[in-house]
């Protein structure tokens, strides 16, 4: 089932970048750390930044869960979570939330002969294969959402996350409301019981082990499966449509989001209606204190992100993420102004 150096890659994808750095870590004047997510977006816009006005942004890529953690902590300027919190937990801990950028998350598959976008799953499908009930690629189900495609007689190798992950929150929260078993059974978390697979550290580790494990179903975030020219699966979404994963897609997920009336922008975007919607789509949110201890710190944050959404559309766009609506970001910066005292 492996490749010889499967295990090598393995114990690679799991220390794959537990703290990357944008610029000199030690002359950083702006800390952040948690999704993997955006990871590609953040690293784009720091070295664009740094290249501007000379200021670094030092941000460890480590997962929803470790940026919640961290920021609560109070070791970072800024945490990063794709899994948003809810409005009682952002009050208890004295924080501010806001979107950054909006994304999909597709299935990946290691299968010899299959192109991009060549095989199709449902929502249920998608969830019998994680669950360990569909446990072989020529499985009737899967033959019958591809009817054409020559489908191995081969054992489904399953790769996810093993540390605490947005990605994974907005996976299985897109499982439970597609597969009442899976609600039921496993539900929605950043870090879940897993029936069954091979745990990887962050996309990252993901992409690297779905592309070392032959047979292998994973899940990444739709820049990492581009990037490592991954095999991406078309989904059947609410409507009944096969869709591929594109930023006209994802947008269309989000085209009826209300950041307006949700406290601390903490929308979900997964399994909306529209033949056009992505079924797995997610904003990736950021944390900051309402009462910073370093206010200098705090406000140099809000500069860069503001500096994003001014500049970092095209940077975004090229990546295949959604930058927010201009709507939105006049929101967000209202937010600013009146809840974190950077002054």
């Amino acid at each position: 089932m492996f490749h010889s150096k499967s295990i090598a890659m393995k114990a690679a994808a799991v220390a794959f970048v537990t703290a990357i750095g944008f610029g000199n870590a030690e002359a950083a004047d702006i800390s952040g750390a948690g999704a993997t997510f955006p990871y590609p977006i953040y690293a784009k816009w720091a070295d664009a930044y740094k290249k501007e006005t000379g200021i670094a942004v030092n941000y460890q890529s480590i997962g929803s869960g470790g940026g919640i953690k961290q920021i609560k902590a109070r070791t970072v300027t800024f945490g990063a979570s794709d899994a948003p919190l809810k409005a009682g937990e952002l009050e208890k801990a004295g924080l501010v939330q806001f979107p950054m950028v909006i994304g999909g998350i597709v299935p990946v598959v290691n299968l010899k002969g299959i192109a991009p976008g060549r095989l199709a799953i449902d929502g249920e499908t998608l969830a019998k294969i994680f669950m360990g009930e569909i446990r072989r690629w020529d499985d009737a189900a899967l033959k019958k959402l591809n009817p054409g495609v020559d489908l191995p007689r081969q054992a489904i190798a399953i790769v996810h996350r093993s540390d605490g992950s947005g990605t994974t929150f907005n996976f299985t929260d897109y499982l439970s409301r597609v597969s009442r078993i899976w609600a039921d059974e496993i539900g929605a978390s950043t870090a879940v019981q897993w029936p069954a697979g091979i745990g990887a550290k962050g996309n990252e580790g993901v992409a690297n082990m779905t592309s070392q494990t032959d047979g292998a179903i994973g899940y990444v975030e739709y820049a990492y499966a581009k990037q490592n020219k991954l095999t991406y699966m078309a989904m059947i979404n609410k409507a009944g449509r096969k869709v591929a994963p594109t930023p006209e897609a994802f947008a269309a997920a989000a085209a009826n989001a209300d950041w307006e009336g949700t406290p601390g922008y903490a929308v979900i975007l997964n399994d909306q209606p529209g033949d056009k919607s992505w079924p797995i789509t997610a904003a990736t949110f950021i944390l900051m204190y309402k009462q910073p201890q370093d206010k200098a710190a705090s406000a140099e944050a809000t500069k860069f992100f503001a500096w994003a959404y001014r500049n970092g559309d095209r940077m975004a766009e090229e990546l295949d993420y959604i930058p927010m609506p201009d709507s939105v970001v006049k929101l967000v910066e209202e937010t600013w102004s009146s809840q974190i005292a950077n002054k």
